[in-house]
Formats: structure tokens, C-alpha cells, sequence
């Protein structure tokens, strides 16, 4: 069979358009030699619709949505179409809705396939809005001489041959093989972090070998909201060699042939580094251009974060759309200016410069009176960021640019930011990367020339907000810190076992404790990229008002 993979970039909730981009896929093809055009999951609401899938209207515009498809497949009447979509089920006794996969013909539904398992975890939660499809569900559909084994997303997660943990009771992919399925066909919006790829593709061929058939995964790309979706469709033969692979971070159509054998060898993956560097930049890309905004506008301290968040937002939105501002202060060294300026050059952005010293004093004086007689501390250090924050919306308010924040996930964990100050924006690019990976990524940057320069990549790191701070003064260093931070959120692991693997109890319990305390900063920080297994955001649900006890 000849299918056309089409790996397009739906909007969250514009239905009509995301036929239009369907129906765009159509007009790149020579349809006379293609049997099948295959979209992603949930393609016509985008993904993930949250709680727009709650509301009647939302629920009639995508019905509508489907009446257009409908029409459209009369335009192609030999062209099968399979493409995803939130449906009305009839149950009464659930939520009434399933996450579907439709596959039309002529302006008929051949099948619509329910999706069986309803991940609802880290930054899933579909069980909040739709109901298993189940067994009674689950079918193959004979189309062009072949049975289809249709599957959507996390259906394909969960054989106990290959995965280490079963969270679900059932095998769909294997049901589906038991049904007679010559073809196996995954749709998905499956969202990016660092190292997936590889556990995908590995997945997809253990399919097809086991069951000795073709397996088609068809993937979304593009990024909402903080999940980023790096696309990849891939193709592999039955004995689960990969034949096919889209490209990462990019919409394409491509027509693949699932009897093929002999196709040449495939480039599974980019360097860790450069799928780091896209998926950044496509997801600033997407969130800006989805949002409505054209032009960036960054505080540049002369700090490796700032430096790093400028290079992705000019990746993303070119140098003549990023706006850069240094703020100095009186303790601000010569250094922040002069490389916030020399980063500016070398990117080719504009850079204003707004000392920050006379509004400083203009508040000491305003609160000298009911502060008379307390020592200065951290209340002077946070009015500089505060300033510097408000001074940034003001430039945002005034020419229309997103405020990027610049705030690393180190930081973010322990509190070493400032409400209202740095923490100001309406999107965290670099949130989720450690600082010991804001180091690598800003090396990767000038592995070529030197972008950055490579004083602030060298230099110690400093919020210059009290003379010859340093972060090293307040916290643990950096490759201390996250290794510590790597294994209590992202891989779960709790004080005894942090310290069992050679970490300081004392520092284990300060960090552990820093970052109970500060869940509340992080409810009010800005939206962040996800490119982990565990951000911050949507995906970590704690609580704040809570008092929790590590120790046995």
C-alpha cells in the first residue's frame, strides 16, 4: 500500500483551519498514486484541547469540522483518509466523548476507532475528558487489500514484552494483530523530550517484528502551549527494521510504501544537543506565532542564561524581531553591560541600555521612613530585579513583544528567583535545563564561532544583586545541585536513595527542602518548555500549603 504520512502542525481549537492544513497536505500529492492519507491524533482539534472539549459548541464546531472532511474525501474518492478527532459517543454514563480515529472514503466513515488506553499522567490527562474505547471497540477495517490495525498513541505503550512497567490491563497493538491486522497503523501526538525518539523507534520496530507486519507511526509536530512535538513519523518493515523517517521539528508529506524491503539506511537521531537547540526553537517559534506575537523582548544581564535565551529567540524569530535591554545597576559590574552588548553584536539584535540606579534610589528614599532602623538584606536585592522587571513589561506593553523570561530549572527548583522581578514574561524558554545543560547548550552554540562570548560562558554566575555575589555563595554547585535535582524530579528518587549514590546528606535535605518551599513561586512563574520527562508546569502537580515529612 501506498500511503501518503501527513506530518502537519495543528492549532489548538482552530478546527476549520486545521482542515485547511489537511486539506494543503492533499494539494502537494499526486493522489492518483496514493491510497491512503494518514494525519495525526486529535489533528482537527489539535493537541492537547484541554477543556475546550468540555464545551457543546466547541464539541458542534468539530462535528462540523468532520462534515468538512467528509466533503473533502468527495473531492478524492479513491483516497482514504485517517485523521483524529474528539467524538461524541453516546455514553451516558461517562464523559461522552472518545478521543477517536476516523477513517473516511468518498464521504463515508469507513471506521471510527476509539482509543483504548487513556494515559493520565505527568502532562496527560485524558481520562478527565474522554472514555476508553475498550475491546467491544477495537477492530481491523479491510481498505486496498489490506486489514487495518488501527491504534492511537498510548494504545502502542503497553505490551509486557517490551515496556518495564504495565500501567494498563490490556494490549491493544496485540489485539489488533490477533484480528488478522496486515498493516499496523499508530496516530499520534506524542510530545518531545530529550532521548524519546530512540524509545519510540525501538517500540515501533518490537511491533512489527513481533507480529510480523508493517508498522506506521504518523506524528504530530509542532509545539503548544509548553509541550513541543518533534514530529519523526517513521515507517518499519515487518521484521522491524526502520525504512522510513520524516524530519524532526518540520511539517512534511511524504508517500511511503509499506511493502518496501530494500529501502536505504536511515539516520535515526540528531545529536542530543541539536534536538535540544530545535525543540527550543521551535517551541518559542510556535508559541509566538500561535499567540499572535511577532517580536521578542529579552533583560540581557550578561549572565550564560539571558545569552542563551537570546540566541534561541533570534533562532527562532530572526535578530530584526528580538529586542535586548541591560539593566545596570550601581553594584553591576563593567562585564554585565559590555558582554550583554558584545552578545547583542554578535547577534545582530538591538540592545538598549536603562540604568537602573536612580529608580533604585528613588524607592530606598520612599521606603527610608518605615524601614528606619533594619539592616538592609534581600528586600534591597529583590527591588533591583523588581525594577528591572517592570522596566521589561514596559517595554513589552509599549511595542507589542513577548517579555521572555530567561530563568533556568536549577534556579526554578530551589527559589533562586524573583517574584514579580526576574521571573516576569509570558514564556520560559530555558526553564526546563538544568544549568549544568544551559553550560552545554551555550557550548554547542559556539561550537562553530563564537557566538556567545565566551567570557560569560567562563566567568562565575551572579545575579549581581549585593557586590561580589555569586550563586555559589547561596547554593550548592551547579554539578552538585543537579545531580541532585536530576534525581529527586525527574527520576522521582527520594532523600535516602539520593544520598545512598554518594550526595551529602545535608545538602540532600537543603535541597529537598528548598524545593517544597518554593512550589509556591513556581504556581505563579510563566509557561515553560517542556524537553524533559519532569518539568515544572502542567506535568508536576504539587501542593503548596503542605507540610511533608521525608523521613520515615
Amino acid at each position: 500500500m501506498r500511503i501518503a504520512v501527513a506530518q502537519i502542525n495543528p492549532v489548538v481549537g482552530d478546527v476549520h483551519g486545521n482542515v485547511r492544513r489537511m486539506a494543503d497536505a492533499l494539494t502537494t500529492l499526486d493522489t492518483s498514486n496514493v491510497d491512503l492519507v494518514v494525519y495525526p491524533e486529535l489533528v482537527l482539534s489539535g493537541y492537547p484541547p484541554r477543556d475546550l472539549v468540555t464545551f457543546r459548541w466547541f464539541l458542534d464546531l468539530v462535528e462540523s469540522g468532520v462534515e468538512e472532511m467528509l466533503e473533502l474525501s468527495r473531492r478524492y474518492p479513491q483516497l482514504g483518509l485517517l485523521f483524529g478527532a474528539p467524538r461524541r459517543n453516546g455514553n451516558s454514563r461517562g464523559k461522552g466523548l472518545a478521543n477517536a480515529a476516523l477513517l473516511i472514503q468518498n464521504g463515508e466513515i469507513l471506521l471510527e476507532q476509539h482509543k483504548w488506553l487513556l494515559p493520565t499522567y505527568d502532562v496527560f490527562d485524558e481520562l478527565r475528558y474522554f472514555d476508553s474505547g475498550g475491546e467491544d471497540n477495537y477492530h481491523v477495517v479491510e481498505f486496498a487489500g489490506e486489514k487495518l490495525g488501527v491504534g492511537i498513541c498510548e494504545d502502542a505503550w503497553n505490551d509486557p514484552e517490551f515496556e518495564q512497567t504495565l500501567i494498563y490491563a490490556d494490549n491493544p497493538i496485540q489485539d489488533l494483530a490477533e484480528q488478522g491486522a496486515t498493516l499496523l497503523i499508530n496516530i499520534t501526538a506524542s510530545p518531545y523530550n530529550m532521548h524519546k525518539e530512540v524509545n519510540r523507534f525501538e517500540r515501533n520496530g518490537f511491533h512489527a517484528r513481533k507480529h510480523g507486519v508493517p508498522f506506521l507511526s504518523v506524528c504530530q509536530v509542532g509545539a503548544n502551549d509548553e509541550l513541543i512535538f518533534d514530529g519523526r513519523s517513521n515507517l518499519c518493515d515487518r521484521e522491524g527494521r526502520l525504512i522510513e523517517l520524516l524530519p524532526a521539528f518540520e511539517s512534511d508529506v511524504r508517500v511511503v510504501n509499506t511493502s518496501a524491503t530494500n529501502a536505504p539506511e536511515v539516520a535515526e537521531d540528531l545529536p542530543e544537543l541539536e534536538s535540544l537547540r530545535r525543540a527550543l526553537v521551535l517551541g518559542l517559534k510556535d508559541y509566538m506565532r500561535k499567540c499572535g506575537f511577532k517580536h521578542a523582548v529579552i533583560g540581557l544581564s550578561g549572565g550564560i542564561d539571558s545569552a542563551l535565551t537570546a540566541c534561541i529567540a533570534v533562532d527562532a524569530l530572526g535578530a530584526e524581531n528580538v529586542r535586548g535591554v541591560t539593566m545596570p545597576s550601581h553594584i553591576s559590574s563593567a562585564g554585565s553591560v559590555d558582554d550583554s552588548i558584545q552578545l547583542a553584536k554578535n547577534l545582530g539584535i538591538r540592545c538598549d541600555t536603562v540604568p537602573i540606579a536612580p529608580i533604585f534610589n528613588s524607592f530606598n528614599d520612599a521606603l527610608a521612613e518605615p524601614f528606619a532602623g533594619m539592616a538592609p538584606n534581600v528586600t534591597e536585592e529583590n527591588l533591583q530585579a523588581r525594577i528591572r522587571g517592570t522596566l521589561l513589561m514596559a517595554f513589552s506593553n509599549k511595542t507589542g513583544a513577548l517579555l521572555l523570561t530567561t530563568g533556568n530549572k536549577s534556579e526554578l527548583a530551589v527559589g533562586y528567583c524573583t517574584l514579580y522581578g526576574d521571573m516576569d514574561g509570558g514564556l520560559a524558554v530555558i526553564s526546563d535545563l538544568l544549568k549544568t545543560n544551559v553550560y552545554r547548550l551555550a557550548r554547542w552554540y559556539n561550537r562553530d564561532r563564537e557566538i556567545i562570548p565566551d567570557i560569560i560562558i567562563t566567568k562565575a554566575p551572579s545575579a549581581e544583586l549585593a557586590p561580589d555575589q555569586k550563586d555559589q555563595d547561596s547554593l550548592p554547585e551547579y554539578d552538585i545541585l543537579d545531580g541532585i535535582l536530576a534525581a529527586f524530579l525527574e527520576e522521582g528518587a527520594g532523600p535516602e536513595e539520593i544520598v545512598s549514590r554518594g550526595f551529602d546528606r545535608e545538602i540532600v535535605e537543603w535541597v529537598v527542602r528548598t524545593v517544597q518551599i518554593n512550589e509556591y513561586k513556581r504556581w505563579q512563574a510563566a509557561p515553560g518548555l517542556r524537553v524533559s520527562q519532569k518539568a515544572f508546569g502542567a506535568g508536576r502537580r504539587m501542593p503548596i500549603a503542605a507540610r511533608v515529612s521525608w523521613k520515615k
